[in-house]
C-alpha cells in the first residue's frame, strides 16, 4: 500500500520529530528545577536584590559568550550532538549553582551553564528547522511547546521537591540524571548525515539589491533581535522575580509563589500550542500585535491592582501573550535573503539573550530604589515595543516547504501546496535514506 508522504511523513522524520521534541522537554525541564528555588539560594547566601541580579544576570552573559561558537561546533559534530552535550554540562552547571557555598561560585556556575545552553539552543533549535523542511510544514512552534511543558514540569518538580522538604543537592542531581539520560537516549533517534542547507532556499545574493536591499535586511534582522528581546524579557521575569515578587511583595509561601513562573510558561506553553494554526490563519504580524497587546495590558492590570491571583493570572496572560515571538522570529531570521545559512538564526538567538543579560540588574537595581513591583514594569513595556515593531514580520502565513520558502498569497492557503510537499517527502527520502553512519 501506497503511503502518502503529503499527509503522514517518513519513519525517520517522524523519529527525529520525537527526539528533537525530548532535546526541547530536558531544555527546558533542567534550568526550571532551579528557579523556584532562586529564593532560598538569595536567603542562604544573604545577598540584596541588587547583588541577587547580578549574580542572576551570569548566565545570560555566560549564553551570550559563547552563543557565536555554536555554529562552528554544529558544522563540525553536528547539530543534535552539539544539543546533547550541551544539554548535559547544562545539567552539571545547574546542579554546581545550587550546590555554591557562596556568590561568586553561584555566579561562575550559571555563567558556565548559560554558555552551555545557548550551544544547545541553537542547536537544537537547528536540527529543528531541518526536521520542519522534512515535514514541509511549519511544526517550530510545536517544538517550544514542548520546551514550555519541559519548563512547567520542571517547576511542578522543584515546587513538589519543596514541598517534600527534599534539599537542594537531592532534588537537583536527582532531576538531572534523569533529564540528561532522556537527552542520550534521543540522541540515536535523530537526523543521520550532515547539517547541510538543503538547495532551492531561495538565499539570493543582495548583489542585484545594492546597497538599498542590505540596509533593508539588517533592519529587518534587528527587529526581529528586539521582537525576540522582548519575548525573552517577559520570560526572565518568570524565571527571576516572580517567585520573589509573589513571597516578598504579596506574602505567598515559597510552594505559592513557585505559581507565578508556573503560570508565565504554562500559559506560554498553551499559546504555541495553538501558535502554528494561529500564524496560518491570522499571520505572524497580527498573532505578534495582538499578543504584544495582551501581555502589556494583562500584566500592567496586575502590577496596577496587586492582589495574589490577579498577579498569578498576570504573569499567564504575559507568557500567553509572549508564546509565539521567539520562534516567529527564528524561523523569520533564518529564511532572510542575503544571509549565509545559519547566521540570521545565530545572530538573533545570539543577541536575543540580551534580555537575559540586562533585565535582571536593571530590574534588582529599580527595585532597591523604588520596589520591584515598579521593576517589573518592564513586562508590559516589552508588550507594547512588540506591537510597535510587529509590522516587519509577514501578514501572512509562511510555508516552510522542502527546502524553501512559500508564502502563501491573499491571505489563504497555497495552490502549489500539495505538490510542495510531495517534494519536501522525497527530499525527506532521499536524506532519511541515504545518509550514511554519520549521526548528527
Amino acid at each position: 500500500m501506497t503511503v502518502d508522504i503529503e499527509t503522514r511523513p517518513l519513519p525517520a522524520a517522524r523519529n527525529a520529530r520525537a527526539a528533537v521534541a525530548v532535546l526541547f522537554f530536558t531544555n527546558g525541564a533542567l534550568f526550571a528545577n532551579l528557579l523556584p528555588r532562586y529564593p532560598q539560594i538569595k536567603e542562604d547566601l544573604a545577598i540584596g536584590n541588587g547583588a541577587y541580579g547580578l549574580a542572576v544576570a551570569a548566565f545570560p552573559a555566560g549564553a551570550i559568550t559563547a552563543g557565536l561558537a555554536a555554529g562552528v561546533l554544529v558544522r563540525r559534530m553536528g547539530s543534535a550532538r552539539v544539543a546533547v552535550l550541551g544539554t548535559l554540562l547544562t545539567g552539571a552547571g545547574i546542579l554546581a549553582a545550587g550546590l555554591a557555598p557562596s556568590v561568586a561560585l553561584f555566579a561562575v556556575s550559571l555563567f558556565l551553564a548559560g554558555a552551555m545552553d545557548a550551544l544547545t539552543d541553537v542547536a537544537q533549535n537547528a536540527h529543528g528547522l531541518r526536521v520542519q523542511r522534512l515535514y514541509g510544514r511549519s511544526i517550530l512552534n510545536s517544538f517550544h511547546a514542548i520546551w514550555s511543558i519541559g519548563a512547567v514540569t520542571g517547576g511542578l518538580m522543584a515546587a513538589g521537591a519543596m514541598s517534600l522538604g527534599l534539599s537542594l543537592g537531592v532534588h537537583l542531581a536527582g532531576s538531572a540524571a534523569v533529564l540528561m539520560a532522556a537527552a542520550v537516549a534521543a540522541l540515536r533517534f535523530c537526523l543521520p548525515g550532515p547539517d547541510n542547507e538543503p538547495e532551492g532556499t531561495g538565499r539570493e545574493a543582495l548583489g542585484a539589491k545594492g546597497a538599498r536591499g542590505t540596509s533593508r535586511v539588517r533592519f529587518v534582522l534587528a527587529a526581529l533581535v528586539l521582537i525576540s528581546t522582548a519575548g525573552t524579557l517577559v520570560e526572565d521575569a518568570g524565571n527571576s522575580w516572580a517567585a520573589l515578587y509573589l513571597s516578598d511583595a504579596l506574602n505567598a509561601s515559597a510552594a505559592l509563589a513557585a505559581w507565578g513562573f508556573i503560570a508565565l510558561v504554562g500559559a506560554q506553553f498553551i499559546g504555541r500550542v495553538i501558535g502554528d494554526r494561529l500564524v496560518d490563519r491570522f499571520g505572524q504580524r497580527a498573532v505578534a500585535r495582538s499578543g504584544g497587546l495582551i501581555t502589556a495590558a494583562g500584566m500592567g492590570l496586575a502590577l496596577a491592582v496587586p492582589t495574589l491571583p490577579g498577579t498569578v493570572l498576570g504573569f499567564a496572560l504575559a507568557g500567553f501573550g509572549v508564546a509565539t515571538l521567539v520562534p516567529a522570529a527564528m524561523h523569520e531570521a533564518d529564511v532572510l535573503p542575503g544571509l549565509k545559512p545559519g547566521s540570521g538564526l545565530t545572530i538573533v538567538s545570539w543577541l536575543m539573550r540580551l534580555g537575559f543579560l540586562l533585565s535582571p540588574p536593571v530590574v534588582g537595581q529599580v527595585a532597591d530604589a523604588a520596589g520591584l513591583r515598579t521593576g517589573l514594569l518592564v513586562i508590559p513595556a516589552a508588550g507594547v515595543l512588540v506591537v510597535l515593531l510587529a509590522g516587519v514580520l509577514r501578514p501572512v502565513a509562511a510555508e516552510a516547504q522542502g527546502g524553501g520558502e512559500r508564502r502563501a498569497v491573499d491571505g489563504g492557503p497555497s495552490a502549489r501546496r500539495p505538490r510542495l510537499r510531495r517534494e519536501a517527502g522525497r527530499k525527506a527520502a532521499a536524506e532519511a535514506g541515504g545518509g550514511g553512519k554519520d549521526r548528527c
